[in-house]
């Protein structure tokens, strides 16, 4: 019915997730309140790596911390034996912190700092993957340093529009990550990384963008990348073994969307990989997928309690909830769509008209626009679906209110992944 099957209507007409009733839960664990289904997002794990598995069969799963990253994520998907993809220190230390192990992680990011590059060489992260001329020098000089030889990666800009928000578009030539095709700045890249002693080039990566619901870009992605490294092959004598296809799989938001199942599109892919390889005669590379809103996005819910309705004639209808842009800034940035449900009154069919406003003193503090809701009133609990993904990773303590706690749901049992923030937490930092 809804945006994933992990969502239902219990017999009380209560919204669930993962059979836990989500007003029960606003009750025990207040509002604002993040739940994720657990055993879905573990099912998800499973379902992309035996996708990899079926159709192409040498690769590896990478998890994309940055759509949500904390302790029991790590846990989950070194247990399901996915790697990780980070782009920070601090997504670096959540991992180390649970003993992730870090050949299995990529290193991404377009401006790592000293200290980013010089504490991953030290827990010996598996790749790194290089944005610019300026960070290869810096990781040789570095690698140098630890007498290390590091493997790499090259983020390639394979100049293909993704037909995305222009805010998520990464693969086209104007943007700020990697190198460009077209400019020869790519080509240049791979010579300058082969005359370092302490770099290893070990392939190349690419990302055209994110919540993509077309086959055809990921196909061109994988054509122009496969004839990338042929030309370095026929340039420098060098076959690369490892390609990263990066992610950016499309979920479903609202009912409007209509993502395919991820094995349709590994399918296609492996299909495209064997093609082009043959016609290039170039061995097939190991693989990398980065999936992270297609594996937690749709699996979770925010929970609101309603403070006030506010109907101007003729204009629109204000429900204002306890949370906002602080815990969700992406309807702000993106204009992302949203389904939003009336916890408490879910089996009730949604008949008005409403505009989702949040705390914050900005007046575009809004999660959703003109959007279907049951009739509602104060103290009424409101869901906003697939939640899962950018949304608690991008919060922030605007308006210095404390970013809420994140439940993990198994077997119908809720646990607390990440406790509540206090007062005390928001000036525990003061001076």
């Amino acid at each position: 019915m809804y945006v994933s099957d992990s969502i239902q209507i219990n017999e009380k007409g209560h919204l669930t997730i993962g059979n836990a009733d989500t007003v029960e839960l606003a009750k025990a664990y207040g509002t604002p309140l993040i739940a994720y289904d657990k055993d879905k997002i573990r099912e998800n794990c499973k379902k992309f790596v035996s996708s990899l598995n079926e159709f192409y069969g040498n690769g590896r799963v990478l998890y994309a911390g940055k759509a949500f990253s904390c302790k029991e994520i790590c846990r989950l998907v070194m247990e399901e034996g996915l790697g990780l993809d980070i782009v920070s220190g601090g997504e670096l230390y959540t991992a180390l912190s649970v003993g992730f192990p870090m050949e299995k992680a990529v290193f991404h990011g377009n401006n790592k700092t000293d200290k980013e590059i010089t504490e991953a060489l030290h827990c010996k992260v598996g790749r790194f993957v290089i944005d610019n001329i300026e960070e290869l020098h810096t990781l040789n000089k570095f690698a140098k340093k630890y007498n290390v030889k590091q493997g790499v990666l090259l983020r390639i800009k394979p100049g293909i529009d993704a037909h995305t928000h222009d805010f998520v578009k990464t693969g086209q030539i104007d943007s700020k990550f990697g190198f460009a095709l077209e400019t020869g700045e790519a080509l240049e890249a791979v010579r300058e990384c082969l005359s370092f002693e302490n770099i290893e080039l070990c392939g190349i990566h690419c990302h055209i963008g994110s919540q993509i619901f077309d086959f055809g870009p990921f196909k061109l992605a994988v054509e122009v990348m496969l004839s990338f490294m042929g030309k370095i092959r026929d340039t420098f004598g060098i076959t690369l073994k490892e390609l990263n296809l990066g992610g950016g799989f499309g979920i479903k938001y609202s009912e409007s969307d209509s993502p395919e199942d991820f094995s349709e599109y590994m399918k296609a892919i492996s299909e495209t990989l064997r093609k082009k390889a043959a016609q290039i005669d170039y061995p097939l590379p190991f693989v990398y997928i980065e999936p992270g809103r297609a594996i937690v996005g749709a699996e979770c819910v925010t929970l609101y309690t309603v403070g006030s309705v506010k109907t101007i004639p003729d204009i629109r209808t204000y429900v204002s909830i306890d949370g906002g842009m602080g815990d969700n800034p992406r309807y702000i940035l993106y204009q992302s769509k949203y389904e939003v449900v009336c916890a408490n009154k879910a089996s009730l069919p949604r008949t008005r008209i409403v505009t989702i406003a949040g705390r914050c003193c900005e007046s575009g503090d809004l999660i959703q626009e003109h959007t279907r809701l049951q009739e509602v009133e104060a103290g009424d609990i409101v869901a906003v679906l697939s939640t899962g993904a950018y949304n608690y990773s991008m919060a922030s303590n605007y308006n210095r209110y404390p970013r809420p706690a994140v439940l993990a749901i198994s077997g119908g049992t809720a646990k607390v992944i990440i406790k509540r923030e206090t007062y005390e937490n928001i000036i525990e930092n003061d001076i």
